[in-house]
């Protein structure tokens, strides 16, 4: 999508969008299921976890840190990186109020 074009949609709606794209990698939902299970920050790195080279895990968790869903020090040797709690409640609440918009009408053939 350009630029020029995000402003066609709502705000809500281009954060959903960046927030789908960092969800959008099996690595990065493993990393973020790792720190969701170590519910803590972790002050090492990911290779030994994941099974993924160093360079592979810092550009992720670069997307998931620009995506707002991790906060922490993700440069250099010294690595410390969680998940942002008040950005996590947000994400909740932006993906829910779209997936509870949905109408139970009863069996398929009634929707359409």
């Amino acid at each position: 999508m350009g630029i020029t074009k995000t402003d066609l949609f709502t705000k809500e709606q281009n954060e959903l969008a960046v927030l789908a794209k960092a969800f959008a990698h099996p690595a990065r939902i493993a990393i973020l299921q790792y720190l969701l299970d170590s519910n803590t920050c972790i002050n090492g790195d990911l290779v030994n976890e994941l099974g993924l080279a160093q360079a592979t895990i810092s550009q992720h968790l670069r997307e998931l840190k620009n995506a707002g869903l991790i906060q922490g020090n993700i440069e250099g040797v010294s690595m410390s990186y969680c998940i942002d709690p008040e950005k996590w409640e947000d994400v909740k609440e932006l993906f829910n109020g779209m997936f509870d918009k949905i109408h139970n009408c009863g069996p398929k053939d009634e929707c359409c």
